[in-house]
């Protein structure tokens, strides 16, 4: 089994920052795509970010696009989410997942992705 636990949400000013991160155990995997979705309250969960195993291929939801940066450490085995600039709007819950793929494929579809961790509330006031 594998598990994602995401860290680093809170309460923050708007034009303020967060780092999210997400740490990937259990069974090992030679090789993983990684997202960052969200879900705010009454809301659909939508995507934020996506990077491939090797980092070379990142996306970006356009309302996050120059505000947002994800990056994987996968020594680490983990991934962030650079926040800048947050809005009242990016108030959500933050969850990060995972498709193995050993490819430059970094998907942006919720359903694409095989493993979610528990996701970490994020809340950006005005």
């Amino acid at each position: 089994q594998v598990q994602l636990v995401e860290s680093g949400g809170g309460l923050v000013q708007a034009g303020g920052s967060l780092r999210l991160s997400c740490v990937v155990s259990g069974r090992t995997l030679s090789a993983y795509a990684m997202g960052w979705f969200r879900q705010a309250p009454g809301k659909e969960r939508e995507f934020v970010a996506t990077i491939s195993w090797s980092g070379g291929s990142a996306y970006y939801a356009d309302s996050v696009k120059g505000r947002f940066t994800i990056s994987r450490d996968n020594a680490k085995n983990t991934v962030y989410l650079q926040m800048n600039s947050l809005k009242p709007e990016d108030t959500a819950v933050y969850y990060c997942a995972l498709k193995p793929s050993r490819t430059g494929w970094a998907p942006r579809g919720a359903t694409e992705y095989d493993y979610w961790g528990q996701g970490t509330q994020v809340t950006v006031s005005s």
